[in-house]
């Protein structure tokens, strides 16, 4: 081939290999293509790349290769290094120049070597000793170190014994060869560096995220958690989905880009949270805002319960009292009765005191007879720190003691919803790559149903993505199950499944993905995972509703 055409043809060798290097996106894959990159276009037998830990001084070893010796170790192919890390330093701190291939970092100079055995300025006892156990010969070496943008040494590329392409002989890396591989060497550098970046700033994303999660989680006790189960229930219904083989979404796929989006999805969900006041995330009873205020209503029954003393002690003392010698008459009579009613008054203030003490705790169900006491015991009157004569409880502690389910008020779950607003308003505001631009579309459907009766945007089914759907059946699922909720215990897997059946037939959640979330036994893998062993109760599937058997 004449030189000129050689020429070319090694340019656009090395032109598809910049391409390729600028493609890949695993590291040890990266690392990999590398060497093999390098000892294709020198045709060298063997070839070592390290890489440099500047801050234990050492150089790595990350891929090893010879082929003659089918010597194949790190990279991708799995086979562990047994080599330890070459010191750049000895001891004493002195930079360690005798080895050629430590001089090419701390030189930051390519080094050719046309025959090692006949270098005089290197120490090549190592190579010699390998050689002498293995029969192999160590010759010719080259050795080029990759530096980044601002002209650190990041690795060093090592290749051993150049082959003529004619006769296969052991002979000295040329000069073009020596320019080709240290034109690789500077891609390879910004390819790696750049890979690097990316991988740190997608760890410090995450990081921020889960920076985000621990603050929310940290503000309540009762919800703790939630944030880190959701994401990963989302990721078990979804790779469900995805090696599922029957159904209408059986031809549903995703990418490792797309698990990461939605994974990402999960991890923000519910990040409005972080504006959610303290005192309604974590309001564990129905009285509470700073404080428990039940304890206020302590000392109210206590101030009707001594006056109810003082109306008995008035009463005794303006009953006629019998002459000597006379017995109680009448006046034992009332004096009997006055006590009994006193009696009377003071059990049923320790029983509505005990009653109060029960509502103000959050169940899932308030019976109109418990409200219509609450109301009653409302009108009870008292004299305030004032001395005025109100009513025993104000409108506000009527309406919270008479929530129906939970320990929120109407207006304090309107606080709660909002929370999906702000993450919505978060999410949309910044400037998501392409591979992440539907982050906020995944998260923001959390809340939404089939039936469009959700929030906040009331979508149906149709508008909605499955990513979407996946995340908010994930959501619910957890929240029956959570076994740290103030007003409740986590439920059974028999109970939870049974209401997300019901959520099914009533167009809550998507009815596919409960067929998958039944038929793959997500439902039983997160139960491993999360629930208390009394959780996990056996499920009868025939008697839960929705579920198809069939399918």
């Amino acid at each position: 081939m004449p030189a000129t055409n050689k020429l070319i043809y090694r340019l656009k060798e090395l032109n598809e290999i910049g391409i390729a290097l600028s493609q890949q996106r695993d590291i040890n894959s990266l690392l990999e293509l590398i060497l093999e990159a390098a000892r294709r276009i020198t045709r060298a037998d063997a070839g070592t790349l390290y890489l440099h830990d500047p801050e234990r001084r050492v150089l790595r070893f990350e891929i090893v290769r010879t082929d003659s010796l089918n010597i194949s170790m790190g990279g991708v192919s799995g086979e562990p290094i047994s080599y330890y890390p070459v010191q750049l330093y000895d001891l004493s701190g002195k930079p360690n120049h005798a080895m050629v291939v430590c001089h090419a970092v701390l030189s930051r100079e390519t080094v050719n070597i046309p025959d090692a055995y006949k270098a005089q300025d290197y120490d090549f006892t190592g190579t010699r000793n390998f050689d002498a156990k293995t029969g192999y010969h160590s010759q010719s070496f080259l050795n080029v170190p990759m530096c980044d943008h601002e002209g650190e040494v990041i690795g060093v590329l090592q290749l051993i014994n150049a082959l003529d392409r004619v006769s296969g002989q052991i002979v000295p890396f040329s000069h073009d060869d020596q320019q080709l591989v240290e034109s690789l060497a500077s891609q390879a550098a910004i390819a790696l560096t750049n890979r690097r970046l990316i991988q740190q700033l997608e760890g410090l994303f995450e990081s921020f995220i889960q920076l985000i999660n621990n603050a929310i989680d940290d503000k309540s006790p009762y919800t703790g958690g939630h944030c880190s189960r959701v994401p990963v229930l989302t990721m078990m219904l979804a790779d469900a989905v995805t090696r599922t083989r029957q159904g209408p979404l059986k031809n549903f796929v995703m990418t490792e880009e797309d698990r990461r989006e939605l994974k990402i999805a999960g991890l923000l969900h519910d990040c409005g949270k972080i504006t959610t006041p303290v005192h309604v995330v974590d309001k564990p009873t129905k009285l509470h805002t700073l404080f428990d205020r039940i304890q206020l209503l302590d000392t109210r029954f206590e101030v009707l319960k001594r006056d109810a003393e003082i109306t008995m002690l008035r009463a005794l003392a303006s009953s006629p009292r019998p002459q000597a010698g006379e017995g109680l008459g009448e006046r034992g009579v009332d004096e009997a009765a006055i006590r009994a009613e006193y009696q009377a008054r003071i059990r049923q203030l320790n029983d509505d005191r005990e009653f109060l003490r029960y509502c103000n705790v959050g169940r899932e169900a308030m019976p109109q007879s418990d409200v219509d006491r609450v109301q009653t015991i409302a009108h009870y009157r008292w004299r305030d720190n004032d001395g005025k004569t109100v009513g025993f409880l104000s409108d506000d502690e009527v309406e919270n003691l008479s929530i129906r389910s939970g320990t929120l008020t109407g207006a304090e779950r309107e606080i709660i919803n909002r929370h999906i607003e702000v993450t919505i308003r978060m999410l949309e505001s910044l400037p998501w790559p392409k591979h992440l631009k539907n982050v906020p579309e995944y998260a923001a459907g959390h809340h939404e149903r089939m039936d469009g009766r959700g929030y906040p945007r009331g979508l149906t089914r149709s508008q909605m993505s499955l990513q979407a759907r996946v995340m908010g059946i994930a959501d619910i699922f957890e929240a029956l199950t959570a076994k740290d909720r103030p007003y409740k215990a986590g439920k059974t897997l028999t109970e939870s499944l049974t209401i997300l059946g019901k959520f099914k037939l009533g167009g809550h959640i998507d009815p596919d993905l409960f067929d998958v979330f039944i038929r793959e036994k997500v439902y039983l893998d997160y139960a491993w995972k999360f629930l208390a062993p009394e959780q996990i109760d056996e499920v009868d599937l025939s008697k839960i509703p929705g579920v198809n058997l069939e399918v």
